[in-house]
């Protein structure tokens, strides 16, 4: 896995792996790319913790982030994930500059990042980038959104469901590194709650669990078991983020 600051050499380790960065226009890209550092994430780090300062915006590549709510008590739920689609940090540009959430990395992979200081002033470009996080942005309030009504309303088995759906679809396999004690966590339900709904899923044929390990069998028919949230989830965020390439109002294109 590369150092911090060592750039991409070949195709298949380039920023480009994240669809926010790749959707960039060429001109957009090219000056954007001498600031992008490449980052390992390691399992369970946290990029962020409730409150604190964010020095980077992170755009993930081949790994899975979870941004988590933790209670007083210690208590935590997931209440979004972010992987190739997105970005980590998003209180950076949003003017928060902080969030009472925390972000840990669920699968260890690669990202790119940018530094804050870097990250404001090409937001404030008003340029493609702009556009492409403002989008990226109202999709992550729709998987929010979406994941408090699930955790509400839906069976634990439909929300196991939907987070494994959500988690394939961030990664190049169909596999997962992922206790129950930490599905239970991100859920935030019991632990014997997720024993028993990955046991029917196993029973079913549609997932495959050992030791930690979690391969996706049949995702059609595991798509066929989720509730309508992961559909509404993709729906949008495909709206959004897999649009025709970014278009810059004229206006910026005669400033910049």
């Amino acid at each position: 896995m590369p150092k911090p600051g060592v750039p991409a050499r070949d195709a298949q380790d380039s920023p480009k792996k994240n669809l926010l960065l790749a959707a960039l226009p060429p001109a957009d890209y090219d000056h954007l790319l001498p600031q992008l550092e490449a980052f390992p994430l390691e399992l369970g780090w946290a990029v962020y913790e409730s409150g604190g300062e964010q020095s980077h915006l992170y755009f993930p590549t081949d790994s899975i982030v979870s941004l988590l709510y933790v209670m007083e008590n210690g208590a935590s739920a997931e209440i979004a994930v972010v992987g190739n689609e997105g970005a980590v940090g998003i209180a950076l540009f949003m003017g928060g500059e902080s969030t009472p959430s925390r972000a840990v990395v669920q699968s260890a992979g690669q990202a790119y990042r940018l530094k804050a200081k870097a990250a404001k002033a090409e937001f404030d470009r008003h340029g493609a980038l702009q556009i492409l996080l403002l989008r990226y942005t109202q999709a992550l309030i729709t998987q929010m959104a979406q994941t408090a009504v699930c955790n509400r309303h839906h069976t634990i088995e439909q929300q196991l469901c939907r987070w494994l759906l959500l988690s394939i679809d961030r990664l190049k396999s169909n596999k997962l590194t992922m206790t129950q004690d930490l599905i239970a966590n991100m859920l935030g339900v019991r632990r014997e709650g997720v024993t028993e709904a990955a046991g029917k899923l196993q029973a079913a044929g549609l997932i495959e669990y050992s030791r930690g390990k979690i391969a996706v069998l049949d995702r059609a028919r595991l798509e066929q078991r989720a509730c309508e949230c992961y559909a509404v989830v993709k729906r949008e965020s495909d709206r959004l983020l897999l649009t025709p390439p970014v278009t810059v109002p004229a206006a910026h294109e005669a400033t910049a």
